[in-house]
């Protein structure tokens, strides 16, 4: 006689499920950290931030940051790392609590020239608040794809969306 054992339906389909690949695994095995769009922006949170050249405490220290609020772009995640650039192009791996959500942008590093005019609204026109000199970094309060809301210590306005460094061309955001 044969005996047919009698496996419960909900028992079944959780053995399937944990055979199933983890949907946060990428075809190539990294996996993401939060899921969220890459490339993006984000900026530096903390004093002192070492920026290591693999995703990993046991990998070497490339540089640090000795400031918050620098904006870097954050191009790959891997667990609780994120790889990093900054406006200079330099890359690395930065712990994830070493950053911040904070919008921060820098004036023009690529220039020498300025300075760039803050205006009273997102127009041309607007009467100039305040100028800022290139690499100056701004908190980016809002963005309309062309004009970015930013502040500077005690003082607002607008600027060209594409004299920034830490927001993406036509990217919209904020108010």
């Amino acid at each position: 006689m044969i005996r047919i054992s009698r496996i419960p339906i909900a028992a079944l389909a959780t053995a399937v499920l944990l055979a199933l690949p983890s949907p946060s695994a990428d075809a190539q095995g990294e996996r993401r950290g939060t899921g969220l769009p890459l490339p993006r922006f984000v900026s530096v949170g903390a004093e002192k931030a070492n920026v290591r050249r693999g995703p990993g405490q046991e990998y070497d220290v490339a540089f640090v940051f000795v400031r918050p609020g620098v904006p870097v772009e954050i191009t790959q995640e891997f667990d609780t790392w994120r790889k990093v650039r900054d406006s200079e192009g330099a890359e690395g791996w930065m712990f994830h609590s070493l950053l911040s959500g904070e919008r921060t942008a820098l004036v023009a590093p690529w220039e020498d020239g300025g300075p760039f005019p803050i205006r009273a609204s997102d127009d041309a026109t607007a009467g100039v608040v305040a100028y800022l000199q290139p690499r100056v970094t701004a908190k980016v309060a809002e963005c309309t794809g062309t004009w970015c809301r930013v502040e500077v210590q005690d003082l607002a306005g607008w600027i060209e969306q594409d004299r920034l460094w830490g927001v993406y061309p036509d990217e919209t955001f904020g108010e």
